[in-house]
């Protein structure tokens, strides 16, 4: 690569930080597997004994969805598209008070280890199996373009070896999440946390230096257009305004936060619901911080490169790669910081990657272990877990490699996000929020909804949107002092942005292709949603949804928005202690045993109601 001899390289410093990071995260590990007597039973191993508090917890949701596709891929989302991608503060703000007030409450008081084990209890066991094979094949993609991304995009710019890199990684994550369970997922997350905002303030002070101030920056970016925020066109085939981040943003990220089972096995495991709520609106500090960070790289990057676009003067080969060939551009005389944005970017992968592998461990030992083999001790179950670890990390660092042979197909994984989160996301608010919902309903709703999203979803892979569609702003090589043509400022903002691997070019648009197949990409999720729902209520009603008998546990209730307020109305009630067969399920978390409260209500019932 002699293009990018004149950009720095790496030096010892930066391997070592690089290493250091590894090697933190590895004794984290090791710690939270000796400390308190070590994974006793699976409940220790899969839910950290249900005995989390709010801010680990918190900062811990932050990092699993804050990988280093944010890391990477956001400042250059923001270079290309300008500043509208803000809008997603006020989506993540709506995502993270539907996770809270109508997820977590039902979650929380069936004291469930899997989510999937709620589909059992709320429909029966075909559609539990549905939803777990859904989530392991989808979160295993994920999880292999996770690993790889960032490894390419480091490896092109920096020389960083790639499958080191690769290998490294797949193998610490493994480690610490067989060794010390949740906990040490959790607390490897939040020393990650702490990383990835070291890396994007290096690269924020340095880049604001060299740029002559903040203000420079802004009206660089003004100049250039990026601080597009207001954009209200209701068309939803534009790729982001205002509605598509805003409705669209709101149902991919509410199929993350409020079901997904990496996300909702964290806020399960804290000591008592309060703790879980709180772990989320806490959460959503570090969501805005962390999007906030990486906006602001993304115009420092455009004001940096306003008029030497790096991409289209063939400097790197990839979008996501801008990122770290500025790094590498403006801190090559401070050897190590480099390496601890680097460090920044891991920390994102290691982070996502360790909560699912905790996540596919969990799902595998509670959705199709247990329900077979039910003679199993607490002791062989903790030991299965371990072993079901080890396995998936095996199995995403495979899926490393095979997503080195997709090569473009790493939109592709990101849209199976959405495609497979939404008509799950669908699922769950049919069993939650739609009392007469039955099996038969729910069924042939996942499979409607599944079918429709990856027609969207696929057709949207073969033939991409057309670029008026997704607006790219300008780009300019006129700055440039290479010898090559200087017709290249015209091609600059012809280049595809979306290069899919199985694109079909040269074909003439058909009506189908310019409005369902260029349907923003946000919407996939929403789609899947709304189909599921709708087809799910059509089917129940004529096959005897009305007539089921429904424990009202499985659904959300009043109670459980009104028990937000408990803390006011303690001193009211008069107790009626009455003990509890002790059960197993959360003997530790006083929500869940022990003492049931029973109140009198005005009308004579008797209400449970948990602390």
């Amino acid at each position: 690569m002699e293009a990018s001899r004149d950009i720095g390289t790496f030096v010892v410093w930066d391997y070592l930080v690089f290493a250091a990071m590894l090697l933190i995260s590895a004794v984290i590990g090791i710690y939270y597997a000796f400390a308190g007597g070590g994974q006793q039973t699976s409940k220790d191993f899969l839910m950290g004994g249900r005995s989390m508090t709010a801010v680990p917890v918190a900062l811990s949701l932050t990092a699993s969805f804050m990988s280093a596709v944010t890391v990477l891929g956001t400042p250059s989302e923001v270079y290309h598209f300008g500043a509208i991608y803000t809008i997603f503060a006020f989506t993540y703000f709506s995502v993270v008070v539907i996770s809270a007030e109508v997820f977590l409450p039902v979650f929380y008081k069936l004291g469930i280890t899997s989510t999937y084990e709620y589909l059992e209890l709320r429909f029966n066991k075909y559609v539990r199996l549905c939803g777990t094979i859904l989530f392991i094949v989808q979160t295993i993609l994920y999880t292999g373009i996770v690993i790889y991304a960032p490894a390419l995009a480091l490896n092109q710019v920096t020389g960083f070896d790639l499958w080191g890199a690769v290998v490294a990684t797949g193998v610490v994550c493994t480690f610490y999440c067989t060794v010390g369970g949740l906990k040490a997922v959790v607390w490897t997350d939040v020393f990650q946390v702490g990383i990835m905002v070291a890396g994007f303030t290096s690269v924020i002070i340095r880049a604001s230096v060299v740029q002559g101030g903040m203000s420079t920056i802004l009206s660089d970016a003004y100049n250039g257009g990026r601080l597009n925020f207001w954009n209200f066109d209701p068309n939803p085939l534009q790729r982001h305004t205002f509605w598509t981040i805003i409705i669209g943003g709101t149902f991919t990220w509410t199929g993350i936060y409020g079901v997904n089972q990496s996300q909702v096995q964290r806020y399960i495991s804290c000591k008592s619901r309060v703790q879980a709520k709180m772990s989320l609106y806490i959460n959503l500090v570090g969501l805005w911080t962390i999007l906030i960070c990486s906006v602001f790289c993304g115009l420092a990057l455009y004001s940096r490169y306003q008029d030497c676009d790096p991409w289209t003067a063939k400097k790197v080969s990839a979008p996501d790669q801008l990122m770290p060939y500025m790094v590498l551009d403006i801190l090559q005389d401070y050897p190590g910081l480099p390496g601890l944005f680097v460090a920044c970017a891991y920390s994102g992968t290691l982070s996502t990657v360790s909560s699912s592998i905790n996540a596919l461990a969990a799902v595998t030992v509670e959705d199709l272990i247990k329900p077979r083999f039910r003679s199993l001790s607490e002791k062989s179950l903790s030991w299965i877990s371990q072993g079901t670890s080890v396995l998936f990390g095996a199995l995403c660092i495979g899926m490393a490699a095979l997503a080195s042979l997709m090569g473009a197909l790493l939109q592709a994984a990101l849209s199976i996000f959405g495609m497979v989160g939404g008509p799950l996301l669908g699922l769950f608010s049919l069993g939650i929020l739609v009392p007469f919902a039955n099996s038969t309903g729910a069924l042939v709703g996942l499979m409607a909804g599944f079918a429709i999203s990856l027609w969207v979803g696929i057709g949207a892979q073969l033939y991409p949107p057309l670029s008026e569609r997704t607006m790219p702003l300008r780009l300019e090589t006129y700055g440039c002092n290479s010898t090559s043509n200087v017709t290249d400022s015209l091609a600059a903002t012809e280049m595809p942005f979306s290069t899919s691997a199985f694109q079909v070019y040269n074909v003439a648009r058909t009506p189908l292709m310019d409005n369902w197949y260029s349907l923003s990409y946000l919407y996939f999720s929403t789609v899947g949603t709304l189909v599921t729902v709708l087809v799910g209520i059509i089917i129940s009603l004529p096959t005897g949804g009305r007539k089921q008998s429904l424990d009202s546990r499985f659904l959300l209730t009043k109670e459980d928005f009104l028990s937000n307020f408990d803390i006011f109305k303690k001193k009211k009630h008069i107790l009626n202690y009455k003990a509890h067969p002790m059960e197993d399920g959360g003997t530790d978390n006083p929500a869940f045993n022990h003492i049931e409260l029973k109140v009198k209500d005005r009308s004579g019932k008797i209400n449970g109601t948990r602390l």
